[in-house]
């Protein structure tokens, strides 16, 4: 999983005794993490989550102190920094499902498949947070340095507005491109594929208005939204876009290269500050 810029990968304390289960037997309760994507490859893992309390509450400090491991008695290979990123833009986004606002985002390196163990503690707060999860040697989804499929997404003049977006008030400005006509003309382009309305993760953030903010900030570059479900309707299932790139979860964004290779991309929530970096680095001629 490519991920673009950030500060989550900075060096952090050790885990005490040298293992997880060392670390769970810390001072505390200890919590469930819930992930924030999903499934991983084997690469750069950028890993958002959430920490809930047992109030049923998100604990919410500036960054939590990270490790991963390979097993529960198994020394960590990673120690990193995760701090708190906003979700969508604040004063104009609504929270995600269950009032959340924010994540944590850690990035650390994964190079073999197997299953893995990750403690979260967020600075200042007497807990740990756990997850175990899988990384595979590789996914469907369009990889970084890859060149993504020439879909030919909706816009407007396509179709009545109401079918091409679920955006309340409509995002017209990220309908005005199709991903065939951006490859084809050697644009550089972000394209996400999300769904404002039905997003129904607790962890899924308004992606769509974070991309819309960085259009904003950036000219020519192209900024393209497609919805994901046929006729925006859950219950029919995935659309062919989504279908087309292989991608079974939401939402996700891509940053593609004037070369028509995909150089970034990021699963799940992902910030303005965390998107704007990354189409610095990688967009921006």
């Amino acid at each position: 999983m490519a991920a673009g810029c950030g500060s989550s990968g900075t060096s952090t304390s050790s885990s005490p005794n040298g293992s997880i289960d060392a670390l769970l037997r810390r001072p505390g309760p200890d919590l469930s993490v819930t992930p924030g994507a999903g499934p991983f490859a084997v690469g750069p893992v950028r890993f958002p989550f959430l920490v809930i309390a047992d109030n049923g509450k998100p604990v919410e400090r500036p960054s939590a102190h990270v490790w991963v491991a390979a097993g529960r008695k198994a020394r960590p290979f990673a120690a990193v920094t995760a701090p708190l990123e906003p979700i969508g833009i604040p004063g104009k986004s609504g929270p995600a499902a269950g009032g959340v606002t924010k994540i944590y985002v850690a990035q650390f390196p994964i190079f073999h498949p197997g299953r893995y163990w990750l403690v979260a503690e967020p600075v200042g707060a007497r807990l740990q947070a756990v997850a175990v999860f899988n990384v595979n040697a590789a996914l469907p989804v369009p990889a970084v340095g890859e060149r993504p499929p020439a879909s030919n997404t909706p816009t407007l003049g396509s179709a009545p507005i109401t079918a091409l977006t679920t955006a309340r008030p409509p995002d017209r400005a990220l309908l005005r491109y199709s991903v065939a006509r951006s490859l084809s003309q050697h644009k550089p382009f972000v394209v996400t594929f999300a769904t404002p309305k039905f997003c129904t993760s607790r962890v899924c953030g308004p992606v769509v208005d974070v991309v819309d903010a960085a259009r904003q900030r950036f000219a020519g570059i192209r900024f393209i939204h497609v919805e994901v479900f046929q006729n925006n309707d859950p219950a029919k299932g995935y659309n062919r876009w989504m279908r087309q790139w292989h991608l079974t979860s939401e939402p996700w964004t891509f940053l593609v290269g004037r070369d028509g290779l995909i150089k970034a991309e990021f699963q799940g929530s992902v910030s303005l500050d965390e998107l704007s970096a990354a189409i610095r680095r990688y967009l921006v001629s």
